[in-house]
């Protein structure tokens, strides 16, 4: 479980930097579902920066693999 804020780096990975994703999903996948309710919206610090509280990620993920094992 992590705690505090995540980058969108760290939630879809970054293959560059050898970040291995959380939710492996592109980043326009990630916008739309954002967009449609799907996935948690951001947090915006700044203009340019914006992150997700680290607790509704790993929500987040908990339902994604509970969707898989049912």
């Amino acid at each position: 479980m992590h705690s505090g804020f995540l980058r969108l780096s760290h939630i879809i990975g970054d293959r560059k930097k050898g970040v291995k994703p959380l939710v492996p999903v592109s980043r326009s996948t990630w916008y739309a579902g954002v967009a449609a309710g799907r996935f948690p919206k951001p947090i915006r610090l700044s203009e340019g920066v914006s992150v997700w509280r680290a607790s509704d990620i790993d929500a987040l993920c908990r339902q994604i693999e509970q969707q898989t094992e049912a």
